[in-house]
């Protein structure tokens, strides 16, 4: 044996493996990112924030670069890809995360405008993202394409109309791609997060961006309560569920939706049901009498 036991570094995930993660300046992004990078890909950090694009991957080391992207315009989608073929030489993950804040309105208040730029974020991103990887990955017969949906795309009244039928598109249109890219050796699938904490709802509520990420954490108290699992869910929770789907560990995996949600969508929680269970039965006993 060669080298001496600093040399020596057990082999990552995803070891050898080239990586575009759209929405990786903060958040879900950001985090899945920085696993990827330590589970041995190289990985390319696309956004519209150059600042913190760049902070990010010069933290991350030479494993990562930035590419400022703004995924509602095809010629930067298309050079994104192009970017990272021409330096890395192939793709095998895409992961499409970028997203936006919905407004909460009735329908008959609905902004068009905003509704417009929440499509075109969460679902035409999507598209133009699996539009010019696809071609990369045929070439090698293989991939990994995972998108990001919702627990709004599964469930009504969870978020505001836009967001919530652009996830559900989201969830939908990977079905429809990875029928067509399995035969190619390609796999697609999306995961749907639940209460993430993340800088996303007080962007939501009109904070900047910058501001909103560094508030993020005073989330954790109030999602606590969100789902039968009694903590708050992390950007590391859904990092880990992305990292699996990308990784050989989930090479029979495809046209799946993953839900990482601590139970959400499932339903409320035992002690819930038999508080309200008993609830239930005082009043009847007392309406009984």
């Amino acid at each position: 044996m060669t080298g001496t036991s600093k040399e020596i570094r057990a082999m990552g995930r995803l070891d050898g493996k080239v990586a575009i993660i759209t929405g990786g300046t903060s958040g879900i992004g950001a985090r899945t990112a920085e696993l990827f990078v330590a589970e041995g890909a190289k990985v390319v950090v696309a956004g519209r924030r150059q600042a913190e694009g760049e902070s990010l991957t010069k933290a991350l080391g030479p494993a990562a670069i930035f590419v400022r992207t703004d995924v509602t315009r095809e010629d930067d989608v298309k050079s994104l890809v192009e970017r990272t073929l021409a330096m890395f030489g192939r793709l095998d993950c895409l992961f499409n995360n970028a997203g936006n804040p919905g407004r909460l309105a009735p329908i008959a208040d609905l902004d068009m405008e905003h509704f417009d730029k929440v499509i075109a974020t969460h679902l035409r991103g999507v598209v133009l993202g699996m539009k010019y990887a696809a071609p990369a990955m045929i070439r090698q017969g293989s991939g990994s394409i995972i998108n990001t949906g919702s627990i709004a795309g599964l469930h009504a009244g969870r978020s505001a109309h836009s967001y919530s039928a652009a996830k559900a598109a989201v969830i939908h249109v990977t079905r429809c791609v990875a029928a067509e890219l399995a035969e190619k050796g390609i796999r697609v699938n999306s995961i749907s997060p639940g209460a993430i904490v993340t800088g996303i709802f007080a962007k939501g509520a009109g904070l900047a961006d910058a501001v909103a990420d560094s508030t993020a954490d005073a989330l954790k108290e109030r999602f606590t309560a969100f789902q039968p699992l009694p903590r708050a869910g992390l950007p590391e929770d859904v990092a880990q569920a992305v990292l699996y789907l990308a990784s050989d560990a989930g090479s029979f995996v495809c046209g799946q939706d993953l839900v990482v949600d601590g139970g959400n969508i499932g339903g409320s929680g035992w002690s819930q049901l038999v508080k309200n269970r008993a609830s239930m039965a005082e009043e009847m006993k007392a309406r009984a009498v």
